[in-house]
């Protein structure tokens, strides 16, 4: 284990990384650094998130989520597991208010702006990755947005249930119901596309 004075942003100055609660602290101190690191570390995670959700722009959603967090996080409290679960609380909420303005006021796409999409990198591997990533939106678009979302928390986030459920506002009882409901149907549907899960 190496060992060094710890700077301020969350990393020590021999290279070393350190732990999220010194990151936490040096971010609530206002350490731009730390800011940062605590953005690049959860942001895909949101972005991931409310893409699934079907949010039209995840990139503006996803700086309004960590907009929120950062003028917030003087006030918040607890550890990496509540960070997280607290990050999610307000992306969900952030999701259902774009979902809804976005069901309000739909918009258009040009075909200009259709032909700077995916212009850069290797064509093959950007489109076996986009296949991957369309079949697993397909297969959580055929989920209730209340099983996507515990799907989502405890599977790919793996927060724990008591967590789920005050990220959504419902009872432990309720997550684990959703849970098993949300994958029995993904279940199906694999078995429906010829694929043992």
């Amino acid at each position: 284990m190496r060992t060094g004075r710890r700077g301020p942003h969350g990393v020590r100055p021999d290279g070393g990384e350190l732990c999220f609660p010194a990151t936490l602290a040096a971010a609530r101190a206002g350490d731009a650094l730390a800011l940062e690191r605590i953005y690049r570390d959860h942001s895909p995670r949101v972005a991931g998130y409310l893409r699934s959700h079907g949010v039209p722009d995840v990139g503006a959603t996803t700086n309004d989520v960590f907009f929120r967090m950062f003028k917030c996080l003087g006030t918040f409290d607890g550890d990496e597991c509540k960070f997280r679960s607290w990050m999610f609380t307000i992306a969900h909420h952030l999701m259902i208010d774009e979902l809804r303005r976005a069901a309000r006021h739909p918009t258009m796409v040009d075909g200009a702006s259709l032909d700077t999409l995916g212009q850069c990198g290797d064509a093959e591997e950007e489109a076996l990755a986009l296949m991957g990533r369309e079949r697993v939106d397909r297969l959580l678009a055929r989920l209730s947005t209340d099983q996507r979302a515990v799907v989502l928390l405890r599977v790919v986030e793996d927060l724990p249930i008591e967590q789920v459920a005050e990220t959504l506002g419902k009872r432990p009882t309720a997550i684990k119901a959703l849970q098993h409901r949300a994958l029995a149907a993904l279940r199906r549907h694999l078995a429906d596309e010829g694929v043992s899960p």
